[in-house]
């Protein structure tokens, strides 16, 4: 399934930290957005990465799940890809 996950944390060193995880799992496609081909099973080792790592008080992250009809709906202006776009997987 397609994942959106976007962030803002607070702190520079916990925000660089999920930002090194989060290139493990899809496609940086803005400062603080990703966009990530996961099963269920990877979303939830994300969510609980994030769960530990920030202050719920300062910081927030976003998971939102793109069903297939509206990942074909997506449109783009400007410089960008789709995740769906891409020919390899990143694992």
């Amino acid at each position: 399934m397609i994942v959106l996950i976007s962030y803002d944390i607070s702190s520079n060193k916990k925000r660089g930290k999920l930002h090194k995880f989060l290139k493990e799992f899809g496609l940086n496609t803005q400062k603080s957005v990703f966009e990530c081909d996961l099963d269920r099973e990877g979303v939830l080792h994300i969510t609980s990465f994030a769960r530990a790592l920030i202050d719920p008080k300062t910081d927030s992250v976003r998971i939102q799940t793109i069903c297939a009809s509206c990942s074909r709906k997506v449109q783009i202006s400007g410089q960008g890809i789709k995740i769906t776009q891409l020919d390899f997987m990143i694992v």
